[in-house]
């Protein structure tokens, strides 16, 4: 599916009687990518299936009016990271009454997670990565595991290059500190 441009799909997309191909198409290509920037956000797959559709619903209604000011993928993942954020928001505001329970719930969800089949050092990695901010595990995920350009991100999450880049420098840090002690403790 990589092959197809994403201006060849927006054409078409703007063809009478061809918008659902060319959703089909975009579907196709971007689902799984969307997939697991989502699910590395919420860690859990029921929720990231709920919230994909979600993206997608929206991705759809906002297609008749994109006009190319961003990449149609960074359009995409910010559609994305979004819809994830705020049902983390959501989710922690109705499950604990505040935002900053929601590391410890994600936590929970990583452990009972029966689709996660790492090892135990990518479980490590995992749980170190769920001690970052928010925004620094965004970050991280983002350049470590989807190989995205700072300036990708940028445009993905509104923030300056050199923010993202000492974002992710802090996120290292703390992550390799998280699995330093792990290794004292084995």
């Amino acid at each position: 599916m990589d092959f197809i441009k994403d201006e060849d799909i927006i054409r078409l997309f703007h063809t009478d009687h061809k918008e659902q191909e060319a959703f089909r198409l975009l579907v196709d290509k971007y689902k799984e990518r969307l997939y697991w920037h989502v699910r590395k956000i919420v860690i859990d797959h029921a929720d990231t299936d709920d919230i994909l559709q979600n993206v997608f619903v929206k991705i759809w209604q906002g297609l008749k009016e994109f006009r190319y000011e961003s990449k149609l993928y960074t359009w995409m993942y910010r559609i994305a990271t979004n819809e994830s954020l705020n049902f983390l928001s959501e989710k922690s505001r109705k499950v604990y009454g505040n935002s900053d329970a929601i590391s410890d719930y994600l936590e929970n969800t990583l452990e009972g997670d029966v689709y996660f089949s790492g090892d135990s050092i990518q479980k490590e990695l995992q749980r170190a990565i769920l001690t970052l901010s928010d925004r620094q595990r965004l970050i991280f995920n983002m350049k470590y595991f989807e190989d995205m350009s700072y300036d990708d991100m940028a445009e993905v999450l509104n923030v300056a290059v050199g923010t993202l880049k000492a974002t992710y420098h802090h996120a290292v840090k703390k992550i390799e500190e998280s699995l330093k002690i792990v290794d004292t403790l084995n």
